[in-house]
């Protein structure tokens, strides 16, 4: 430390009186031999080290049989499932909590054991103004009413737009502290022969360059790739951007590099060159060049790979969607079959669907359940495309950041003491409180845990902002029920944990209602004029089909009824803001409707598209014997020791399935038949919505 008098002097007034020290202080002050430094307001070296369960909430062992589907010879029958070695995974939820849990938890020995995390590519959302709604497709045109194919603009849900707010919320220093931490993560994570490419483009390379550089090391920068594409651009008075810009990082010296792997054909002139000898300006003579049979290495700008909209094959239409070439380079260049490839923003999930095909272990994560649901949807179709070409393929898990704890989730100010901090918390929250209380004309109680409110003979509860309701907090209301004689209930709650099943109130003679909280409790005028709706979770109908003699029969599924009550825009406002001749497609209390304006006479029009109750669906699946598969997660005990306890809960075990795709909307409403020795049996049907949401229902069936 080399201070003079008056800055030692200067330093301490201003400590006394509570005031920050001047910037020329952090150097004075601490020995720092970093000549470069990306500094941002908040800035710390802490990641989280949180470790949470994780909860599967679904097992895909292998596609569905399109003839019966069998009896198991035993126990331990081994057809179609992963009984040893690796399972993939799909896990929905924050990113920072998956990675702390991998990284602090159990499920780190299972990936050391695997060899490591050997690969990780990201594409984070690095685009400030980006509108991450999307367009989904409607029905099925081939059927006998005739509809014509239409799309519907589906906006994030409201925990997507918490967490995009957080990480953009003050500009570039929110992006960085979310970057950051995560990559520290990462990091810690990955393999010791691991690499990391992070995908990013002009507005926040530069960043994301000094952190890689700040958490991976200088030396260990192995190449900037830039992407270039081509596409329309109406761009004026600049030139048109049309490249990405993605850093590869390794860990250590030691990486994964299998260039000649990855090579490409040569270029018409370079072909034309080889082995013959070249006049070039002013006489000179060159040998002629000696070209590789197997191409050349790619550069490190690829101007060779389009974008996933050139593919249409595989384009689905999500908004970030990379194209599975450009994927399979970096895949190949730096990993081997058999490695455990992730990527932790994995979107669509072309990342998890090309590790597959290539014969790698994958792990992937997402925040968006829209993303989990067409990510599943993609990798059961590769599943059952490498079944049909006889290919190795293997099961997948579809996982939650389990048995979430209520946490305090309303935002406070960093710089304030914890004794401050908490006094802030507790009044935030119970403003938060009262103003879905007030939007859902509830009046407030105080005498309960989780109750807070009472509208007319029901409490309320209310499930966190940043997090869905899960089935822990549902356990919670249920015993707090039969403590106090309570039987009605509603939970109101942003979103609900995938797979949730409220059927077990019953048990505890509990009528137990979930409402969705919509956006609109965010606006205050909304509020204030008791406008805003709360809808009901979807409603689901599935039966029972038993046929033939014997000791065992056939059972199959059909799917009878579903319906939502889903809101999203204002009628009265989008047809204000319709132009003559300009149509719009909406979503009001469970129905689309298609509002469109007359040309000339400028009259209104509207048009229901969701026809028929299985409009809303674009996925169902069956587990025909849903009792037989326990959940067991892992956790630490006090010793520090890995231990595997029942939650009493159980697993999805996807046997037959039916989806819609971008090719066939067709979804049939009908499951092959399972054959079953005589017993009773809980069937698991679980169906998803077009906008991603799940709804599980489980029946009784006696055989």
């Amino acid at each position: 430390m080399n201070l003079s008098d008056n800055e030692k002097r200067d330093a301490m007034k201003l400590i006394q009186a509570g005031k920050p020290l001047p910037e020329k202080y952090r150097f004075l002050l601490f020995n720092d031999n970093r000549e470069v430094e990306l500094v941002w307001n908040g800035k710390t070296n802490e990641v989280t080290n949180v470790v949470l369960p994780f909860q599967t909430i679904e097992q895909i062992d292998e596609p569905r049989s399109d003839g019966k589907i069998g009896l198991q010879d035993s126990l331990f029958d081994t057809s179609g499932r992963q009984v040893a070695g690796w399972t993939n995974k799909l896990i929905w939820g924050d990113n920072k909590l998956i990675l702390s849990s991998l990284k602090n938890g159990p499920l780190r020995k299972e990936i050391e054991a695997q060899g490591g995390l050997k690969l990780i590519y990201i594409d984070p959302p690095f685009d400030v103004g980006a509108d991450f709604s999307m367009d989904i497709k409607i029905g099925d045109p081939s059927t006998s009413s005739g509809q014509a194919e239409e799309s519907f603009t589906k906006k994030p849900s409201v925990i997507e737009e918490i967490a995009y707010r957080d990480t953009w919320g003050k500009g570039a220093d929110s992006f960085i502290a979310m970057i950051y931490e995560r990559l520290k993560l990462m990091h810690d994570l990955l393999a010791e022969d691991g690499s990391i490419y992070v995908h990013c483009d002009y507005r926040v390379s530069s960043f994301i360059k000094l952190v890689l550089d700040e958490v991976f090391g200088v030396d260990n920068l192995r190449n900037e790739i830039i992407w270039c594409y081509t596409a329309p651009s109406n761009v004026s008075g600049n030139f048109p951007r049309k490249h990405d810009t993605i850093y590869f990082y390794s860990k250590s010296e030691n990486i994964t590099l299998n260039l000649d792997d990855v090579r490409v054909p040569y270029a018409e002139e370079s072909l034309s060159r080889a082995n013959r000898n070249v006049i070039k300006k002013g006489g000179t003579i060159f040998s002629g060049v000696k070209l590789s049979e197997g191409g050349k290495i790619p550069e490190d700008w690829w101007a060779d790979v389009n974008p996933a909209s050139r593919y249409p094959s595989e384009h689905i239409g999500y908004p970030t969607q990379k194209s599975e070439k450009f994927i399979e380079r970096i895949v190949k260049a730096s990993s081997n079959k058999g490695d455990l490839v992730a990527d932790f923003f994995c979107g669509s999930g072309t990342t998890l669907a090309v590790a597959e095909k290539l014969g790698r272990k994958w792990l992937g994560s997402d925040l968006g359940k829209f993303g989990i649901h067409t990510s599943r949807k993609r990798l059961i179709g590769v599943q059952r495309e490498l079944k049909k070409e006889g290919k190795n393929f293997r099961a997948f898990e579809i996982l939650n950041v389990g048995r979430y704890e209520r946490e305090n989730f309303i935002e406070v100010n960093g710089d304030l003491r914890a004794e401050e901090k908490a006094k802030q918390a507790e009044r935030k929250e119970k403003e938060f409180i009262q103003l879905i209380l007030t939007a859902y004309k509830a009046e407030p109680v105080e005498t309960f845990k989780h109750f807070v409110g009472k509208k007319r003979d029901r409490l309320v509860a209310i499930g966190p902002v940043n997090l869905p309701v899960s089935s822990r907090f549902v356990d919670f209301i249920l015993e707090e029920c039969t403590i106090h004689d309570i039987t009605k209930v509603d939970v109101l709650g942003f979103d609900y944990e995938m797979g949730l099943d409220v059927s077990r109130a019953k048990e505890f003679g509990v009528d137990i209602a979930l409402k969705i909280i919509p956006r609109e409790v965010f606006d205050k005028k909304t509020v204030e004029k008791g406008q805003v709706k709360f809808y009901d979770v979807a409603y689901l109908e599935a039966k029972p089909i038993i046929s033939g003699k014997g000791s065992s029969k056939e059972l199959k599924i059909e799917l009878a009824d579903f319906s939502c009550s889903y809101s999203q825009d204002d009628i009265a406002e989008i047809i204000e803001g319709l132009k003559p001749g300009g149509s719009k497609i909406l979503l009001d209390n469970g129905k689309l409707i298609k509002v469109s304006k007359d040309k000339k006479t400028e009259e209104v029009s509207q048009e229901v598209l969701t026809k028929k109750w299985s409009d809303w669906i674009d996925y169902w699946a069956v587990d025909f014997d849903f009792a037989s598969r326990k959940e067991i997660i892992s956790e630490f005990d006090k010793d520090g020791k890995i231990v595997q306890k029942e939650t009493g809960d159980y697993i999805f075990d996807n046997e037959w399935q039916s989806f819609r795709t971008k090719k066939n909307r067709m979804l049939e409403l009908v499951s092959a038949p399972r054959e079953l020795p005589k017993g009773a049996y809980k069937v698991a049907v679980k169906v998803v919505d077009i906008f991603g949401n799940d709804t599980t229902k489980v029946i009784e069936v006696k055989i």
